[in-house]
């Protein structure tokens, strides 16, 4: 007869860790180069919203000015924000979209070479994109700058 003991299953090989990765030189590399890429499309996206908002600000319904252009703004500044942090990991990468952005709608606010404005003294809409764009432009560096590294790497800014 035979035992319990005898049948059991043949015992399990043990099992090896994986060897570690090595670090490599060309990692570093690529940070890099993803890091300066989003840097450089973020500011490009600020570029970009700056010159279609211009172009939105004399939006027209019914004869009557909407406010397209600031609400646009005040959106798209917020997500390029929230985006050159994201992209880049580095709270600095938000100041260059910001100050091309504010530059951008700031000489539009003046006299062309003809005498013309792109932002007219009596247009709302104008000084309103303004003032929203640069409201987010401010969040999105309060939130950056009063939230610790830890906080900003484990959860969104907004």
């Amino acid at each position: 007869m035979s035992s319990p003991t005898d049948h059991q299953p043949p015992p399990e090989p043990a099992e090896t860790p994986a060897p570690e990765p090595r670090p490599s030189r060309d990692r570093g590399a690529v940070a890099v180069l993803l890091t300066t890429a989003g840097a450089l499309l973020a500011v490009l996206m600020a570029a970009l919203s700056a010159v279609l908002e211009l172009q939105l600000i004399s939006l027209r319904v019914g004869g009557q000015l909407i406010g397209v252009s600031a609400l646009l703004a005040l959106v798209g500044n917020l997500f390029i924000g929230r985006f050159a942090y994201r992209a880049t990991r580095h709270k600095w990468a938000v100041f260059p979209p910001a100050l091309v952005w504010l530059a951008i709608t700031l000489i539009a606010a003046g006299r062309t070479t003809e005498g013309d404005y792109l932002i007219a003294s009596n247009n709302w809409v104008g000084w309103a994109m303004i003032g929203l764009g640069s409201l987010a432009w401010t969040i999105v560096g309060i939130r950056l700058v009063s939230s610790s590294p830890a906080k900003t790497t484990a959860r969104t800014l907004y």
